[in-house]
């Protein structure tokens, strides 16, 4: 449980035991979209046990950079709060250490190839869900365990490209595109967060738990709003837009004399304002601009006249001018201008504790907030403590990461682990799949 007393040096620190305080969720997931999901329930209170394989996680060492312990940002992005135990889950004593910490947990998260739990006799359906009643079993996987791509391999990008994501990214010139940041693996943990809250709620009527079966899949389609939404109605083909929006104009990128800026009108009363901040009002009167309409029909010839238009202006100066007034406008900043800016600060947005650096919780509750309590782990740091606490020895687990060498057959295959120790070294054959890399 998180009930320690608040925390005071540092940024955004967690100030009281957190929403849901009481929560025990065992975490087999690894890479991105299962971590990430579990940072959001530990960042309010939830105790997050997170069971790494022999080799650890295998985003600590997607790197450079990485930290003086040798963990890589991306893992230290997306594992504070939780504990870290190492364990071999190929082994029949490292499943029992698993089915001991079941006890007393309300949520299980996984993202191995859908079957492999049902290979090591713990499948929800025939063992889980008759031995722990009340437990949430959250998987996250590609493509969900049948239909025609049904157990296959799921990874951000390619899920990017299958669910037509990269089709309205970019522009008509550049070509389906990738999202810069892994949005699918991202969605996909907000998306199995919610899943798990709504099944806690209905435990609560029904004191049963049951299965959430979250796939990158369905995730991914979830976020093609509003493309999908044009194409039910008039059925062709949506095309990238580059930052122009399909349904609204103005909203895209102009140049200013000092920077870039975004600006958005998303209506006509607000267009009109817009033209009168800018000293134009007779745009506003244009029958080619007088309607939405009538501006997405003409968009080229609106962005030629606010290019001119914006081209003597100071962006930061401008956009302060048209937020005070009302209309939604800001300047295009860089990652490390937007984590310097007054308003990260502000709404404490970004996190420090000791040397741990990462972005704050979004989640802002007035009488429960959330926040940071304890850096990432280090690979098994809390494997004596979390076994001691579940009565049992500490055979199963690894003091440290051991040296790993991997199938070269299997190199791309991150996930499920059969394992065999030799001499101290452990030979990986990964026979699943991860629900996600970007």
């Amino acid at each position: 449980m998180s009930d320690a007393p608040p925390m005071t040096e540092g940024k955004a620190l967690a100030q009281g035991p957190g929403a849901l305080s009481g929560l025990k969720v065992i975490d087999l997931t690894r890479v991105l979209g299962g971590p990430y999901c579990t940072m959001v329930l530990s960042d309010h209170g939830a105790e997050v046990i997170k069971l790494e394989p022999p080799q650890g996680d295998e985003t600590r060492e997607w790197g450079p950079p990485f930290d003086d312990a040798g963990d890589a940002s991306y893992f230290i992005g997306i594992n504070r709060n939780k504990k870290s135990i190492g364990l071999d889950l190929s082994k029949p004593a490292g499943r029992e250490v698993l089915l001991r910490l079941l006890e007393d947990a309300d949520v299980l998260v996984e993202n191995f190839k859908p079957g492999s739990m049902e290979k090591w006799g713990l499948g929800y359906e025939d063992v889980l869900s008759k031995r722990f009643l009340r437990l949430i079993h959250c998987r996250v996987s590609g493509f969900g365990a049948d239909g025609p791509l049904g157990g296959f391999p799921g990874y951000d990008a390619v899920l990017q490209a299958m669910v037509g994501l990269m089709s309205i990214n970019g522009t008509e010139t550049s070509g389906p595109t990738r999202l810069g940041n892994p949005i699918v693996d991202i969605a996909t943990g907000l998306f199995s967060a919610i899943a798990i809250l709504m099944a806690l709620h209905e435990r609560e009527k029904s004191g049963r738990g049951q299965f959430c079966d979250m796939t990158l899949h369905d995730c991914g389609m979830a976020l093609l709003h509003p493309h999908a939404a044009n194409f039910f109605l008039n059925g062709r083909r949506p095309k990238a837009t580059g930052n122009p929006h399909p349904n609204l104009a103005p909203y895209s990128k102009f140049r200013t004399r000092t920077c870039e800026i975004f600006v958005a009108a998303g209506n006509d009363p607000a267009f009109r304002k817009f033209c009168e901040l800018l000293g134009m009002p007779e745009m506003a009167s244009d029958p080619r601009f007088v309607t939405n309409g009538a501006r997405v029909t003409n968009r080229d010839a609106l962005a030629e006249a606010l290019n001119g238009r914006f081209a003597n202006e100071d962006g930061h100066e401008l956009t302060q001018r048209m937020l005070a007034a009302g209309l939604p406008a800001g300047p295009v900043l860089n990652i490390d201008e937007a984590m310097a800016a007054a308003q990260t600060a502000h709404r404490k947005m970004v996190t420090e504790l000791g040397a741990y650096r990462g972005l704050g919780t979004p989640i802002k509750l007035s009488r429960t907030p959330g926040g940071t309590r304890s850096a990432p782990p280090r690979f098994n740091e809390h494997g004596a403590a979390v076994l001691d606490t579940a009565g049992q020895c500490q055979e199963p687990t690894f003091g440290s990461r051991p040296k790993a060498q991997f199938d070269p057959g299997g190199l791309f295959n991150f996930a499920s682990v059969d394992l065999a120790a030799n001499n101290g070294d452990v030979n990986f054959t990964f026979t699943g799949f991860l629900g996600g890399i970007q």
